[in-house]
């Protein structure tokens, strides 16, 4: 099969009736497609798609009579327009007339429309007059785009060719006024991905760097040089010929990829979604070996769209001066070698990076001069060049590069601009190794929205975030690194804390032998790289801490200020944290995981204060839990005896857990609830909702006799809701009740948004426990993303006293999978105590405190017979309905 052929198969159809016919010849053109994809430049193809459909449009006009309507024209526009279709790309057209159709000829459009949708071509179409095209190409720049790039298909030359004069007449859309709102089209849509081109799941078109930013600067031309082949920029200036060379190769390697893609969707899908990616790996030649072939070809993807995003902005900023009619209205000095242009920094001369010290040297200016708001074209155009020339060596063996780049750590301005300049035109690839190995490393997990470079990256500017006067949202943070004698120590850690993922074994470990090399290298004090190798070994200990162990046992509090062993240590620690969770993804921080962190800081302090008394840190927080309690229940004036009672059947641990207005409100909410529910019903329960009680989400607390499945119940109606449980702390008293405080958040990790959600949550939990049984029915399916990840299930158990047994939790994160371990425990007469819970993108890490039901820590062969059971619950993802 040829495109050749496929036309002639076209051509030979007779009737437009013949509906079996014209799909056969779409399905053979598919077939073309595929066959040809491995053997033929992705250009011929792309470019051979709209020849054939031109083909096949043009034939299909004529059979139904279209030919013969006077001044009527059937118009490509769009990508379509520009004579490039994807497999499965939309095919834009315009039926343009030069005055209302009579009814005749709307009948005709009618069917001529309906038969392209009845043969299953993806088209969109408007039928419009020329006036009504002019006009609304004035008011949308979408259309005025989609003319741009228009042409005649068949139909009546003389209709388009006046279009095309009033397209391009005094009266239409300036190409000023074009330029302006296609810059400002690119700002938002860059918004919306953040900023950056390296999320894990891009989108080949609209992604910073991606097609559509080529497409930009094609669209642009178009429309103030009426040039049709961008080798033409390369005459009027704009472009080098080796820059117009590296765009093209650009496009066809985006191309080829985003055809692939088409392919193995078999739709128009543009984002390379973890399902696709594979597929597309060994489609394109990188192998079936699974990861690591989607890392190879991940990692050129990302670095050609950081080429796209260079070439973009060099020429989009002249294309800014010059078709916005700007002059230079501020011309500052700065040396020899760069003045300031309108706040852009400029070079003076054609070489101002003769060596890679005077790159670093050009670094240190921009952070000299905090006013500089970007660099303009020549900047960059002799930074790229700069770069490729030096490309053989990494600057850190040049000593003199190294005494630079430790100016430049210690430089109180540095990690504003000059960073991201460093990280956003390859400069630290350059100067580090280790760093080159990270650009464009994949993460394969929901955990992480992007890659570890830009993670990184986001990490040294959370840290930056903390020194600025204007930081209000992190005030501890704030006063932590503003009394740094060295801030440099804490950058440091930031850039290495992941510089080892990737490499097999613990990234932790390696990273931290990565550090104590380039602090040798770059002379800093023992001391110094020591303390800094410890952060990198141990970045990820408090969160993990925080988030999976019980933070009010004194001995996980003195086993970490043990490990922690120091307030700078623990000052170091905390910061690192903060700003490596809230870089990891944009849901991931929330109330919650701050509250916690909080806490564990504030423990451990007091812990390193007390010489590591742990236990006498938390009787002092008892005794002032209590007494605070008490004055905010005695002002609503509560019964001291009623009081007395409630909390002497609770232990201290319950004291040392809830702050004060939760015991408060805990106390008011029940000793009511005895009144009224209990006092009627023995045997119900209180349930009660409160989005104010707890710091970190919504708190629901359960009250009453203890009964079978409560927790499993509980679990599943909250899931059901596209709720997820954070925290739990199930407790029994002394005289047989149960005590139950469940933190709740959306699935997001957000605040549960409305009073209305969550009265109706509560109601929801009150209805299911009011029912016969113990099974709830959880429609909830398995997220799509998660279908294509691998998660082991892992079940290990650690005995922490007499009394308590550790059970550690690591599955897939399926809908109904707390409910499916609630009702293991049942089956296996095990008493949960207390459940920590933590999503790491597809991955549940539970922690679940627990003892037999004769109140002692699990035997050898009660853990063996529970695993089995949570194993054989969690074995059928998609059966919820459990009873």
């Amino acid at each position: 099969m040829s495109l050749q052929r496929l036309i002639d198969q076209a051509e030979t159809i007779t009737s437009a009736e013949d509906i079996a016919g014209i799909k056969s010849c779409i399905s053979d053109s598919y077939e073309w497609l595929e066959s040809a994809f491995n053997t033929t430049p992705v250009n011929q193809l792309v470019t051979g798609r709209a020849h054939f459909i031109d083909a096949l449009l043009s034939h299909i006009w004529q059979l139904m009579g279209l030919d013969t309507v006077p001044g009527l024209a059937l118009c490509a526009v769009g990508g379509y327009g520009r004579g490039h279709l994807q497999p499965h790309s939309d095919i834009d057209l315009l039926i343009v007339s030069h005055k209302k159709l009579d009814a005749s000829a709307q009948e005709k459009i009618s069917q001529f429309i309906t038969l392209l949708w009845d043969i299953k071509l993806d088209v969109g179409q408007s039928v419009r007059t020329i006036k009504e095209t002019l006009q609304l190409a004035k008011e949308d720049i979408t259309i005025a785009t989609n003319l741009v790039e228009s042409r005649l298909l068949t139909g009546d030359g003389d209709v388009f060719d006046k279009l095309w004069e009033q397209l391009n007449g005094k009266k239409a859309l300036s190409s000023k006024a074009f330029f302006q709102a296609k810059y400002d089209e690119q700002k938002a849509r860059h918004a919306k991905f953040n900023g950056t081109a390296y999320n894990l799941e891009p989108n080949i078109k609209e992604n910073p760097g991606g097609l559509r930013d080529i497409q930009s600067i094609g669209w642009v031309a178009k429309k103030h040089f009426k040039e049709y082949d961008g080798w033409n920029l390369v005459g009027h200036g704009y472009f080098a010929e080796e820059e117009h060379s590296e765009l093209v190769a650009c496009r066809m390697k985006l191309w080829r990829m985003r055809f692939a893609l088409h392919l193995e969707a078999g739709r128009s899908e543009n984002r390379l979604l973890f399902d696709y990616q594979p597929d597309v790996a060994e489609r394109l030649g990188y192998g079936r070996d699974g990861k690591s072939s989607v890392e190879k070809m991940m990692r050129d993807f990302f670095r050609i769209i950081s080429r796209v995003t260079e070439l973009n902005r060099m020429l989009l900023q002249r294309f800014k001066y010059d078709m916005l009619n700007q002059s230079i209205k501020n011309e500052t000095p700065i040396d020899d070698d760069f003045c300031l242009l309108d706040g852009m920094i400029s070079p003076l001369h054609q070489q101002v990076f003769p060596t890679p010290e005077a790159i670093l040297d050009f670094l240190h200016i921009v952070a000299d001069n905090p006013t500089i708001e970007g660099l303009d074209t020549d900047t960059i155009r002799q930074l790229r060049n700069a770069r490729q020339r030096f490309e053989d060596t990494y600057y850190v063996e040049r000593e003199a590069c190294r005494t630079r780049l430790m100016a430049l750590f210690r430089h109180p301005n540095f990690f504003d601009f000059a960073w991201d300049i460093m990280h956003q035109y390859g400069i630290l690839e350059r100067y580090l190794p280790e760093w080159d190995k990270i650009v464009g490393m994949m993460q394969f997990d929901l955990f992480h929205a992007y890659t570890v470079d830009e993670h990184t990256h986001r990490v040294v500017k959370n840290v930056n975030q903390f020194f600025q006067p204007e930081n209000i949202e992190f005030p501890r943070c704030g006063r932590i690194v503003k009394n740094l004698d060295k801030p440099e120590l804490i950058y440091i850690a930031a850039v290495f804390h992941d510089i080892a993922k990737g490499r097999g074994g613990d990234h932790s470990q390696l990273g931290a032998e990565d550090v104590a090399n380039f602090c040798a290298m770059h002379n800093l004090d023992k001391k110094d790289a020591d303390l800094i190798a410890w952060l990198v070994e141990n970045h990820l200990m408090m969160s993990v801490v925080a988030q999976r162990r019980d933070i009010y046992d004194p001995d996980v509090i003195n086993e970490f200020a043990t490990a922690v062993r120091s307030h700078t240590h623990l000052n170091l620690l905390y910061v690192l944290t903060l700003a490596d969770i809230r870089a990891t993804n944009d849901n991931l921080w929330n109330d919650w995981k701050a509250s916690l962190l909080r806490e564990l800081y504030l423990m451990t302090q007091k812990a390193l204060d007390n010489g590591l008394q742990c236990q006498v840190t938390l009787n002092e927080r008892v005794k002032e839990h209590k007494h605070t309690a008490r004055i905010i229940l005695d002002a609503h004036g509560f019964d001291d005896s009623a009081i007395q009672d409630l909390w002497g059947r609770m232990e201290d641990d319950y004291f040392v857990r809830f702050k004060p207005p939760q015991i408060a409100w805990h106390t008011q909410e029940i000793l009511a609830g005895t009144k009224t529910i209990l006092a009627s019903a023995p045997d119900s329960l209180i349930v009660k909702a409160n989005d104010n009680s707890a710091k970190g989400g919504t708190e629901i607390l359960i009250y009453g006799r203890d009964r079978k499945a409560l927790f499993a119940q509980v679990a599943s109606v909250i899931d059901s809701r596209n709720c997820s449980i954070h925290d739990a702390h199930v407790t029994v008293t002394r005289d047989g009740y149960v005590f139950d405080s469940i933190l709740v958040l959306e699935n997001d990790g957000t605040r549960l948004n409305s009073d209305n959600r969550t009265r109706s949550l509560e109601k929801a939990i009150i209805d299911q426990l009011a029912k016969p049984g113990r099974s709830h029915d959880n429609k909830r399916k398995l997220p799509r993303q998660m279908r294509q990840l691998n998660v082991p299930t892992k079940v290990r158990f650690y005995t922490l006293n007499d009394e308590s047994t550790l059970l550690e939790l690591e599955a897939l994160d399926a809908p109904g999978i707390l409910a499916k371990v609630g009702h293991a425990f049942v089956d296996a007469q095990v008493v949960l105590k207390l459940a920590k819970i933590a999503t790491i993108g597809e991955r549940a890490e539970d922690i679940f405190i627990v003892s037999n039901d004769a109140g002692k820590a699990l035997t050898q062969e009660q853990q063996v017979a529970l695993k089995k059971r949570v194993l054989f619950k969690l074995d059928q993802l998609e059966d919820i309905n459990i009873s």
